[in-house]
Order: structure tokens, then C-alpha cells, then sequence
């Protein structure tokens, strides 16, 4: 174990967590909601340092981050732990996983091995993805201040539920991050994910702020957030931060507790890129959808610039960051 970031000692031999936005107030020997961190003698201490559940070379589209680095690989690592609990979750085996009956078994993986391992299979930046990179916030931390002292970057797939005194910590490491925007109703927050919509957005507005650069991602799922009143609220609060930021619909597949619904008809996603468009947005993008909505093109001359298919680029027009047709900058880390 090793001792966590971001609490403070409160009265009555608690203490106050503020890693995310769910303030655990945690008492002697209990976890947070996360259940991977734990007040032992007045210290509060992460489980998961280090004890990686998966580890992958991935292109950086899977992420999705489309404007950032593209047609790169990316070295992807997780621990187990959310402080989400979502009911439709796509990878629920590890997310929902936690520390609080026994400790993993798994071998630690220390940040400097990370970094090599990237490194040896040529990839540019490494991910914290899979399940959420908040609740392994020390070891991600800690790999990330080694992978930019080796000239690699660094991502965030997250759901956007940290507090700003976690997105400060990072921001000196922190290059981009994908975070999903799941809702626009507090009620659904609350519901699916035992959440709330607030902290999410605070985040999206505060890594904006800060430089990191930032692609937005929201699941569609029918008959929860696939309103056109809904969508209109995601991509409307988007716009109004910044018109360049990519919005990724993603069509959602029956999953974890949500088996008993059908997959998002690909009439809803197209009905979803258009009010994105509408809103002002420049790059939205389908996710999990093939033959369709994964084109890149230039805002101004709307040239093609990146064609791609499911995760492989298939054509890359872009030179030095700019359209070689008519030499606008297009947004992103190129």
C-alpha cells in the first residue's frame, strides 16, 4: 500500500477524502465509496498502486481521442476501482472490482516499467483508461511525472467526477483527456451512476481552462439520454466552452445491467451528430458504428483530412497541424 493524495484528518478520527467529488468522510479502518482507499491509523492509504488488471497497446483512436496524436499507439494500464457505479458499465468486471474483502494477488508494476514497456513498443503516450484513472490517482501520477521526463504523453479516459484540486495536481503531466459526458439530468447522474452531473462538468470546464486538451464523449443509450431535448443540452453546453472540441457519440451495446435493452439504433446517433452540429460544434464523431461519422474534416474548406475505420486510419492528409488545402490550424495535438 502506500499513502493516498489529497485528504486531510477531520474530528472524530475521520478523514476527509478529496481525491473526487464524493468528499468521503471515511472512519478508522473503512473505505470510500471507491473502495480502494482506506483510513488505517489515521492515515488514509491507496490499495492499488501498482497492481495493474490490464495493460495493452492500443491505437489512441480507441480511446477516443481523435485529435490527438493521431494514427499513434498509446500504452494503456488500469487498476481495478470506480467511484462510479454505472449501471450500463462496459467494463464492469474490473471497474466494480474492489479492495474492501481482500487484496489483489496481482504482481506490482512500477511506474519506471510502465514507462520502459512504452517506450519499447514505440508508443507516444500512455493512457490511464479502462477504469477510472482518478481511483489510481498516485501510480498514475507518479508513471506520468516519468513518462514526460522520457518526452512521452499523457491521457485521461475519465469520467470527469475528480475535484479541481486533483485536475491542478495533474495538470503539469496531464496532456489530454477523454471525458464522458453521460447525462444532462442530475436525476440520471444520480440513478445510473450514484453521481451527479455538476462535478462533471466543473471538470470539462476546468481542464478547458487549464490547457489540457479535452474530447468529450457520451454513450447514447435508448430511452435514457437519446432525447433530442437531452443531446441538445450536451452539445449545447459543449459549444459553449468551445465550439473545436469533439463530441463522440457512441452507439451503446447491451451490457452489465442493462442486458435486457437493444443497441442504439444508428438512426438516433445520425439524429445526434446533427443537433451537435446545429449547436455550432465542428468535430463530432460516431463511436462504435462502421462505414460512417469517423471523417475528419477541415472547418473552414471542409477538405478531408483524416478518414478512418473503426480504430485505423485509412488516409491522413493533415501537414504540420494544418489543412494543405487551405492552411487553417486544426485544434488538437498534432
Amino acid at each position: 500500500m502506500k499513502e493516498a493524495l489529497l485528504y486531510e484528518k477531520i474530528s472524530g478520527g475521520l478523514i476527509h477524502c478529496f481525491l473526487c467529488a464524493h468528499h468521503c468522510r471515511i472512519a478508522e479502518g473503512k473505505f470510500g465509496f471507491c473502495g480502494v482507499r482506506q483510513n488505517i491509523s489515521g492515515k488514509l492509504y491507496t490499495h492499488s498502486y501498482g497492481k495493474v488488471i490490464a495493460a495493452h497497446v492500443d491505437p489512441i483512436e480507441k480511446k477516443p481521442l481523435y485529435h490527438f496524436l493521431p494514427g499513434s499507439s498509446s500504452f494503456s494500464i488500469a487498476t481495478i476501482g470506480c467511484n462510479f457505479r454505472c449501471d450500463f458499465c462496459q467494463n464492469w468486471q474490473i471497474s466494480q472490482e474492489t479492495f474492501k474483502t481482500q487484496e489483489s494477488g496481482r504482481e506490482e508494476i512500477p511506474p519506471q516499467e510502465i514507462v520502459n514497456t512504452a517506450i519499447k513498443n514505440k508508443c507516444r503516450s500512455i493512457s490511464y483508461t479502462y477504469t477510472e484513472p482518478t481511483i489510481f490517482f498516485e501510480y498514475a501520477f507518479e508513471t506520468a511525472k516519468l513518462a514526460k521526463e522520457k518526452g512521452l504523453y499523457n491521457n485521461f479516459v475519465t469520467n470527469g467526477y475528480m475535484t479541481a484540486e486533483c485536475i491542478k495536481m495533474a495538470k503539469p503531466c496531464l496532456d489530454a483527456a477523454n471525458i464522458d459526458l453521460k447525462f444532462f439530468k442530475e436525476e440520471s447522474y444520480k440513478k445510473f451512476c450514484a453521481g451527479s452531473l455538476k462535478p462533471v462538468l466543473d471538470s470539462i470546464r476546468l481542464m478547458h481552462d487549464l490547457g489540457i486538451w479535452i474530447e468529450v464523449t457520451t454513450l447514447v443509450v435508448p430511452g435514457e439520454n437519446d432525447s433530442k431535448e437531452e443531446l441538445s443540452g450536451i452539445s449545447g453546453f459543449i459549444a459553449g466552452i468551445d465550439k473545436n472540441i469533439p463530441w463522440h457519440i457512441s452507439r451503446f451495446h447491451p451490457d452489465y445491467k442493462f442486458t435486457d435493452r437493444r443497441p442504439t439504433p444508428e438512426a438516433t446517433l445520425e439524429m445526434a451528430k446533427a443537433v451537435g452540429e446545429k449547436a455550432g460544434l465542428k468535430f463530432v464523431y460516431a463511436g462504435n458504428v462502421y462505414g460512417w461519422g469517423n471523417e475528419t474534416f477541415c472547418p473552414s474548406c471542409k477538405e478531408l483530412l483524416i478518414k478512418r475505420e473503426a480504430f485505423s486510419i485509412l488516409e491522413n492528409n493533415i501537414r504540420h497541424g494544418k489543412c494543405p488545402n487551405c492552411n487553417t490550424a486544426l485544434p488538437g495535438v498534432f
